[in-house]
């Protein structure tokens, strides 16, 4: 029999977890046809079956309940290995994966998140797509929903509230028009909400939400942002008020089992008391510029 590679087995991981492969889409971004292929190799390369499969999700079997037990010790002997890597390299490293915007506040105050009297360096990957832990690609992550992934713990640090914006002096400038990342790029809410309400009044497209801001600063019309960063530049204003459907949760998440590791938590608690600090300017609530 061929070994199985450790990544399918750490598939099966997440779907055993997971308890069905809509689960394991969440925490690795693989489509269930991919996962569900990969889990029928797998059970042809162990020649057993591993699931009990339904409507209601994978369930395992006794092997497969044999085979997860086992695996738990390999994922606990890999995670010491990967330590013992990470203190033989020098200095431990913290990755984030954060939206645009969260991404561009941590960026303001990374002082009060890592600074060289740390023992650790971060490493900071902005994307629109939501945050994966999984397979270790990130070791803190921002989501806008809570978790699903029983292997995740997760920190809810308020709310995240959404308006649009235009520039101040642009107020009597005619006709609206609006700014709007790309229809293909649009992957948020917030991103998708031009599309959906006031399509033919789109008259400029990018391919980055930072772009959107910029454009609105020089008075290129209006465009969907957080309250948290359109509320806090007085150049802009809302055009109405709150877009109460785009409002959301944000939480802070982290692998469960490495969520006790001293760069780890100490990153996490400074994130959490940034993000929680700032939390009426999340939500809206800080009053707008006179």
């Amino acid at each position: 029999m061929k070994n199985a590679a450790w990544d399918l087995y750490q598939l099966f991981l997440d779907v055993a977890r997971g308890g069905g492969l809509t689960g394991a889409v969440a925490s690795t971004g693989l489509s269930p046809a991919t996962i569900g292929r990969r889990m029928l190799e797998l059970e042809q390369q162990v020649g057993r079956p591993l699931f009990q499969r339904s409507q209601a999700g994978y369930a395992l079997t006794g092997d497969g309940q044999e085979l997860f037990d086992q695996l738990l010790d390999m994922e606990a002997a890999a995670r010491k290995i990967d330590s013992w890597q990470r203190d033989a390299q020098g200095a431990a490293v913290v990755r984030i994966a954060a939206g645009t915007w969260v991404g561009w506040l941590l960026s303001q105050n990374m002082p009060s998140i890592c600074s060289e009297r740390d023992g650790f360096r971060i490493d900071l990957h902005l994307a629109e797509r939501r945050a994966s832990l999984a397979h270790r690609e990130s070791d803190v992550g921002i989501r806008a929903f809570q978790p699903e992934e029983n292997n995740l713990a997760a920190i809810k640090t308020g709310d995240v509230a959404y308006a649009a914006y235009q520039a101040r002096n642009m107020r009597f400038a005619g006709p609206k028009c609006w700014i709007a990342v790309a229809e293909e790029e649009a992957i948020s809410a917030y991103l998708r909400w031009p599309h959906e309400n006031e399509k033919e009044a789109i008259t400029v497209t990018v391919n980055r939400p930072r772009s959107l801001y910029d454009l609105v600063l020089a008075g290129s019309g209006i465009a969907v942002l957080p309250c948290f960063v359109g509320d806090l530049e007085p150049r802009l204003e809302r055009v109405d008020g709150e877009i109460a459907s785009l409002r959301h949760g944000q939480w802070i998440v982290m692998n469960d089992a490495d969520r006790h590791r001293r760069e780890i938590r100490t990153v996490v608690d400074r994130m959490t008391h940034l993000l929680k600090s700032h939390a009426d300017l999340f939500a809206g609530n800080r009053p707008t510029y006179l």
